[in-house]
Parts: structure tokens; C-alpha cells; sequence
């Protein structure tokens, strides 16, 4: 059997060992030979003496060379505290190279490569130790979730990777169907609908660490495959599922990093992040909230702010004691940062026990009172403002807020600030399909069946956890009325030949004795990405795609053979 590297160590001094696996770096010191091995638990140092029978093949070794040895483990003359096995070496008394390698592409010990050769090469890069950790952590996450769900009484279900295609949401990818001409499988953008099946069925309690697939833009934040911990409970309210889904994150940040989060988790509405943060998944790990300074300027002599409040704007700002020192030419980089996300101008003032800025001017004294008190004002402030419609200025201001943070050095990495964004609208307006589609899914309970027909405010009994400024997970309850599910869809633009093509299956279970039910789901890549201490997803995936979602390894997507295209009877376009 196999000894892992990092098990061995000054107790096995002595001890005559065999070890496998790649070699890290060789080093020749006068004579001495010393390698590092690397295996998936770490390096341990080999030694081979110039006497050795092995020597000279040793000195043909090179990196990347898989190898396998024997030798007597020994003290090493100077302990290397930054290893596990530091204290101790191995000196080799016979060698096998078992496989020979090329020279690499990049130093896996030195990477200084594009991401694009080390997608390429990704199986040297896995080799890496960053990533390796990445992986270990990941699986870790997986395992501590199993248990505590299977403590709970849960049971770990599979459903379907080919289902039928439904509206709302991201676009699906398509399978076409061999058997039935013309047909076509859509993979799972969730298992929402199967696992809501899977309550009438009375499982209860339900988890997955289930496969979705979504045809969407990418970021450094999402790929097309993806993974959840998806859940869905019958018979418990909105903060039991809540309180589960806490235990479970207690557990996963307990076993990984050995840290216990306070319990309960905060709780915000959205409404109340989108006016404090500009965003429904605040980071929270510093301050710097947005402040609404509307009735500040409402009446004054500033034109421009009047024509705004009176067109039914706001004035909103952001304080940042420690940017005091900003030039005017930081304040037009900053300017041309919220451009894209839709603010026309970013008005700043500077306070020092006085006003100065770009719009100093028009704050009088009484202008200038109400901001020191609304901004709580101190000396050596900088005031960032945005006036414009609701949507662009939260927007806009909680995108700048982040930025500030980042580039102030305002937030400690090592801090894990956790939140639940709650009560958000059952709709949202799509600019994209001039209409009201759903905010989470269709099949999220309303708060209010008969408020519906007002989608401004319409609320639903949905909830997101948000950890350090991501969506690390989100759920709702769901709709288990036959009639009240009908009302939803109608509301949406379905009309009853539409629903039942796109969702009978599910609303003909209803009719059959449908149990309350909710449930939530955690992003498995997101909260690996958290516990890394990364911003990017593919550092957390074995074998990522790229932002144009193509896999550089084994040059997927690619073209196929006609005769595949004839037998699944797809004609290409010219």
C-alpha cells in the first residue's frame, strides 16, 4: 500500500520506507543530490549520496519525472519548519523512474503564465499545490454537507440531467433527441421542478449535490456547469428551512476552516439592501453605507438636483474619510467607473470643519448643517454624490461603494460576514423582454395572493444568503395551491395552453394532495470559492471553461460528424 508523503515523520526514524510520486525540483549540492518528491499530500525531501548505487541515475532525474523509492528515513541536519515532513528526509537507497516527462510549458513552482496556457495544460496545473488545496477543500465542503443533512434525516436523491425544456430564467442547453425526430432535452438549469415532485411524492426531506447547466454570460463568478447543495423540506416555515440552512453553514465552516459563525444569522430585508448597499448581496465585512440626501436639496438653488427630485429622483452619497486626499483626477477615474453602470456624472464634496468640490457652491449653511448631521460629518471626509432615477443611483453607489473598499484596503480578507436578504418582489421588470417576469422562479409563494395585480410591490416569501458579497445561496417557499399557482403563471403572461405545455407534469401533482414545502439551495462553487479566499470559479473546478465557455484541454465545443448531425436529424445552416 501506498505511504502519502506528510505520514511520515520523525517517529519513523529509522524505518525503511517506499515512496511514489513526481518530482518536484532536484537540487545538486556538491555532490549531494536532493529532490523533492511531491505527492497529492505534499513534498517530503530525498538525499542520494554521491557512494549511492542510484547516483547516476538520479543526476538524470528532471521535473515532472514520476519515480518510485526506497530508503531509510533519517533526522535532517537543519529542520525546515514550512514542511510537515521538515524534520526528517529519506536517503534513497533504490530508485525506478517509472514514466519520463517533457518540458513543461510553465514552472508549476514559479506560475507566471496566462490562465489560458494553464487551462490548456490543466492537468500540470492541478498538480499545483494552491489548487490542489482548492479541490481538497471543495470535496471537504461535500462531505461535511452529507453529514449533517444525513444527521437530519434527509435523503440524498438523484433527478434527471435530461428534462424538458421550460421558460423563465437563463437560456437552457439543448439535447436533441435520436428516437424522437424533431425533440429536444434541455439540461437542468435546477432540479426546482423535480424536487418540488419529489415533496408531493412525500420524500419530505430531500438533497442533492446536483449538476446545473445554464447557456448564460459568463463572469469570474459563474460557469455553464455548475454545482448545488440543493434542498427541500415539507411541513417546516420559512425559519426552520432558515435555521437548517444556518446549521449546515455552522458545520461546513466548522469542519474546513475551523471557524463557528455566530448563530442566528442577521437578517435584512431587501428592500433595506438595496437602500443601505445598492445591492442584494451586501459585503458587510466594512461600513460605508449609502446615504438618501433628497430633502437635503429639495428647494435649494442647485438646478440641476431640483430638476432631478422633481422628475421623482433621488440624491444619494457615499463618505469616505479615508479618500480626503483625492485629487480631481481620481475623482474622474471614479466618474467614468459609475458611467457604466448608468449614473451621468458623480458630483463630490470634500468637508474640513468647510464645504469644497464640485458643487460646494450651492451648499449654504443650512445645506451644509443637514449634511454634517444626515452624513454624521467628520473633518477630512470625502462626500461621493449620484442624483439620478432610484434603480441607476443604488446601483451605481453600491458598485462604487465595493470599489472604495477595495482599493482603501477597508475589508480583512479573514473576516466571514454573513447575512439573509429576505422578503424580495415577487417581480422584477425585464428591460430585455419589455415585461415582468418572475424574480426567484414561478413557483415561489407570495406573501399576499391578492396583491399580485401590483408587481411594483408585490413581496414573496424568498430569501438569499450572502456571505462576504456573494449570493452564496438562495430558496423560497413554494406555491402548493393549484389555484393560487394558476393565478402566478396568469399574472405572468401564461396563458392555461401555455402553462400546461410548459409545466403540466407539475400541476396536475398539485392536484393531488400537495404538502407546504420550501427549500433552498447553496452554491457548492461560490461557498468553495469563499472558503478559498479567491474571486475567480474556474480556481475551484476541476476542469473549467473559459468566459466564452469552451474548454482549452480538450477543445470543447467542437465540430462533429455529419453523419452524427444526420442521425439526430439536425441540418446546419450554411
Amino acid at each position: 500500500m501506498k505511504i502519502n508523503n506528510t505520514s511520515i515523520n520523525k517517529k519513523n526514524v529509522g524505518e525503511i520506507v517506499t515512496l511514489y510520486g513526481w518530482v518536484n525540483k532536484k537540487r545538486d549540492l556538491g555532490g549531494l543530490i536532493f529532490i523533492d518528491l511531491r505527492d497529492r499530500s505534499g513534498l517530503i525531501q530525498l538525499v542520494i549520496n554521491p557512494e549511492s548505487d542510484v547516483y547516476e541515475l538520479a543526476s538524470t532525474l528532471k521535473s515532472e519525472y514520476v519515480i518510485k523509492v526506497s530508503g531509510k528515513v533519517v533526522l535532517r541536519k537543519e529542520a525546515n519548519s514550512n514542511l510537515k515532513t521538515g524534520e526528517i528526509e529519506i536517503e534513497v537507497q533504490s530508485l525506478d523512474i517509472l514514466n519520463k516527462s517533457l518540458d513543461l510549458p510553465f514552472d508549476l513552482n514559479n506560475v507566471t503564465a496566462l490562465e489560458d496556457t494553464r487551462l490548456k495544460y490543466r492537468y500540470l496545473d492541478l498538480r499545483r499545490e494552491e489548487l490542489k488545496n482548492n479541490l481538497m477543500i471543495k470535496h471537504r465542503v461535500m462531505q461535511s454537507a452529507r453529514s449533517y443533512l444525513n444527521s437530519l434525516d434527509f435523503m440524498e436523491i438523484e433527478t434527471p440531467i435530461l428534462c424538458k425544456s421550460t421558460p423563465e430564467g437563463a437560456r437552457d442547453y439543448l439535447v436533441p433527441s435520436r428516437v424522437n425526430k424533431g425533440c429536444f432535452y434541455a439540461l437542468p438549469q435546477s432540479p426546482q421542478l423535480f424536487k418540488q415532485i419529489l415533496m408531493m411524492s412525500s420524500m419530505e426531506r430531500y438533497y442533492q449535490i446536483a449538476r446545473c447547466f445554464r447557456d448564460e454570460d459568463l463572469r469570474a463568478d459563474r460557469q455553464p456547469e455548475f454545482t448545488q447543495i440543493d434542498m427541500e423540506m415539507s411541513f417546516l416555515s420559512q425559519d426552520e428551512i432558515m435555521s437548517i440552512t444556518e446549521g449546515l453553514l455552522y458545520n461546513i465552516f466548522k469542519d474546513v476552516k475551523g471557524i463557528e459563525i455566530k448563530l442566528p444569522i442577521d437578517r435584512i430585508t431587501y428592500e433595506e439592501a438595496i437602500n443601505l448597499y445598492g445591492s442584494d448581496k451586501p459585503d458587510l465585512r466594512f461600513g460605508n453605507p449609502i446615504y438618501d440626501i433628497t430633502e437635503s436639496f429639495k428647494g435649494s438653488d442647485f438646478s440641476l438636483f431640483n430638476n432631478i427630485i422633481n422628475d421623482g429622483g433621488i440624491i444619494n452619497a457615499l463618505v469616505f474619510k479615508e479618500a480626503f486626499g483625492y485629487s480631481r483626477k481620481d475623482i474622474d477615474r471614479l466618474t467614468e467607473y459609475v458611467k457604466t453602470y448608468g449614473a451621468k456624472a458623480l458630483a463630490f464634496l470634500k468637508y474640513n470643519g468647510e464645504f469644497t468640490g464640485s458643487i460646494a457652491k450651492f451648499v449654504d449653511d443650512k445645506i451644509g448643517k443637514d449634511l454634517v448631521n444626515k452624513l454624521n460629518l467628520k473633518d477630512n471626509a470625502l462626500v461621493l454624490i449620484i442624483a439620478g432615477d432610484k434603480k441607476t443611483v443604488k446601483t451605481s453607489l453600491g458598485a462604487l461603494r465595493c470599489k472604495m473598499a477595495k482599493d482603501l484596503g477597508l475589508i480583512n480578507k479573514n473576516e466571514y460576514a454573513f447575512t439573509w436578504v429576505t422578503d424580495f418582489p415577487m417581480f422584477e421588470y425585464s428591460e430585455e423582454e419589455g415585461r415582468y417576469i418572475a424574480c426567484h422562479h414561478p413557483f415561489t409563494l407570495p406573501q399576499d395572493i391578492n396583491s399580485l395585480s401590483d408587481k411594483e410591490k408585490a413581496k414573496a416569501y424568498a430569501y438569499d444568503i450572502v456571505i462576504n458579497g456573494y449570493e452564496a445561496g438562495g430558496g423560497s417557499l413554494r406555491i402548493y395551491n393549484p389555484e393560487e399557482q394558476e393565478k402566478v403563471l396568469n399574472e405572468l403572461g401564461f396563458t392555461k395552453e401555455q402553462a400546461k405545455s410548459q409545466f403540466g407534469f407539475l400541476l396536475e401533482a398539485l392536484k393531488y394532495g400537495c404538502p407546504p414545502h420550501g427549500g433552498l439551495a447553496l452554491g457548492l462553487e461560490r461557498l468553495t470559492m469563499i472558503l478559498c479566499g479567491t474571486e475567480n470559479i474556474r480556481d475551484v473546478i476541476a476542469f473549467p471553461k473559459t468566459t466564452s465557455a469552451s474548454c482549452l484541454m480538450t477543445e470543447a465545443p467542437s465540430i462533429v460528424d455529419k453523419r452524427q448531425l444526420e442521425e439526430l436529424h439536425i441540418k446546419l445552416d450554411e
